[in-house]
């Protein structure tokens, strides 16, 4: 079993944040309005906040993820993707997403891992579904984008 104990503080803040990471995927796929944008933000916290596996490590994050909520904390402190360099901003989401399941599955078990990972990709997915892209007026809308369907694809070969 692995626990918070087997990680640096800073990989573990990494591994907190991630299910913000997968969500803001998802707005950097598709931007919306600011509605749209809170709506993502809330649906990516419940799927951080109630995961779908009782494995120990999920669990723990899950906690702490609640914890930094709690305590009115910015999930994603510490976390900025930018535009400069030649990578765009959602490829550099990816590459953080990457590098945490990296993280993961340098210490946890192999039950942890897919756990960990599926995660992840209920955060994008939860975010994706979370509000219509596109139309007018809620007319012509499409529940999840093409691009959002794309990027919750590179979320899940980012992790696997």
């Amino acid at each position: 079993m692995t626990t918070r104990s087997d990680f640096s503080e800073d990989d573990w803040s990494r591994l907190v944040r991630s299910p913000f990471v997968a969500g803001l995927a998802i707005s950097l796929a598709d931007p919306g309005g600011p509605i749209e944008a809170a709506k993502e933000s809330m649906a990516t916290l419940r799927a951080a906040t109630n995961p779908s596996s009782r494995e120990e490590l999920v669990t723990q994050l899950a906690l702490d993820v609640q914890a930094e909520i709690q305590q009115k904390r910015n999930p994603l402190k510490g976390y900025r993707p930018t535009s400069e360099g030649t990578a765009p901003t959602g490829d550099q989401v990816l590459v953080e997403l990457a590098a945490v399941h990296a993280i993961v599955a340098a210490t946890a078990t192999p039950e942890e891992i897919a756990a960990f990972a599926d995660w992840l990709v209920s955060a994008a997915q939860a975010a994706a579904n979370a509000a219509k892209e596109g139309g007018f007026l809620g007319f012509h809308a499409e529940q999840v984008s093409k691009g959002e369907k794309e990027m919750v694809d590179r979320v899940r070969a980012a992790v696997s």
